[in-house]
């Protein structure tokens, strides 16, 4: 017979240990890319799914629906929040001055901040 609360603690320390790696992976990538924009790429992807699998493994862990209920919401705000962030710290970095507009390999942006530059001009 199969007792599903062990079976639940492994699956949990599972989501634990890759949550885990991913979020350290998200570190030695921020450490280690060159450049504003693959230093947000790597800080941004694997954190996420990192937090993600580490919030699962809580509530397996925890098998408690008022527990679970906010994991679920935090993870949900996770999934929300952080790619605007970074979309807007990114955004931000390039307008700066930060981000070298020639090693992009498409460079919509500065397009559209001379279209609204000459419409303000109006």
């Amino acid at each position: 017979m199969v007792d599903w609360g062990v079976v639940a603690d492994v699956v949990a320390a599972v989501c634990f240990l890759l949550g885990s790696f991913l979020s350290f992976a998200a570190g030695v990538g921020v450490l280690r890319f060159p450049g504003l924009l693959g230093r947000l790429h790597a800080a941004t992807k694997p954190q996420v799914l990192g937090v993600l699998l580490a919030l699962v493994g809580l509530g397996l862990r925890l098998r408690d629906v008022r527990a679970v209920s906010v994991l679920a919401l935090v993870g949900l705000f996770q999934l929300l929040t952080v790619p605007v962030a970074f979309h807007l710290v990114a955004r931000a970095g390039y307008r700066t001055g930060k981000v070298d507009p020639d090693g992009l390999v498409v460079d919509e942006l500065t397009t559209d901040l001379q279209a609204s530059a000459r419409d303000e001009g109006h």
